[in-house]
């Protein structure tokens, strides 16, 4: 059997504190919706993706080796914090602020994106490096997030429709259908600086509608919808 040093030390590397950086605004977003601060914790959570979205990169540039999947193990660990407890948390803790039978659909609504979240990182897992594709199996699980907190933030936020997004999302995350990485530039940098603006204590609106947020929001739909449609 050979020797494996188990200091933590030889483990970490600078994506793996990126991942971290994620899974710790996810957790602070999660102490927000607590506090009912929904506004603090929709940022935090995009603020989670941004982090997600760069470690892998940071990993590439730094040449990680990394043949135990430490990283890996990291990087999904920290996801579900950020996109399963914390939009769960986000669901259960606004919608409840409305008393009524909403909030034992919006506990179970919670309950399904979390079940659902771990289900898809497991899945993950197990057949990374073992299929030919480079699409992601099911809708990314940052999609839940992101579409809950640019949907809270826009100016729309309807409870109804939520726990609707919320259940159609949580189970095109464990379904077969393929979704494309991310690969358009001009979109990429215009996304970037949308989330720059909603992220910034600046308020771009009309009507009382974000528009930042509400941009945001019709682009991750769009993706959602229009690779469910191809299939």
């Amino acid at each position: 059997m050979s020797h494996i040093n188990t200091n933590i030390r030889s483990f970490i590397a600078i994506s793996d504190i990126i991942s971290l950086l994620n899974m710790s605004s996810g957790f602070l977003a999660i102490i927000s919706s607590i506090n009912h601060n929904f506004e603090l914790s929709a940022i935090l959570m995009i603020i989670a993706i941004i982090f997600d979205s760069i470690d892998g990169w940071v990993a590439r540039k730094t040449n990680r080796q990394d043949s135990l999947g430490f990283g890996k193990n990291i990087d999904s660990l920290s996801d579900i914090v950020s996109f399963g407890v914390a939009p769960a948390a986000f669901i259960c803790t606004c919608i409840n602020t409305t008393p009524s039978i909403l909030q034992a659909i919006a506990i179970l609504a919670g309950l399904m994106i979390v079940i659902c979240g771990v289900l898809r990182l497991a899945r993950y897992n197990v057949i990374a490096g073992k299929i030919d594709t480079k699409d992601f199996i099911g809708f990314p699980i940052p999609g839940i997030s992101f579409i809950l907190a640019t949907y809270y933030l826009s100016g729309l936020f309807n409870p109804y429709v939520t726990l609707a997004l919320s259940a159609i999302v949580s189970l095109l995350m464990v379904s077969n259908i393929r979704y494309p990485k991310f690969d358009n530039m001009p979109l990429i940098g215009i996304s970037a600086v949308l989330i720059v603006l909603l992220i910034l204590p600046v308020n771009i609106a009309i009507y009382n509608v974000n528009i930042p947020a509400i941009i945001l929001l019709i682009f991750c739909l769009y993706y959602l919808i229009i690779n469910l449609i191809k299939r």
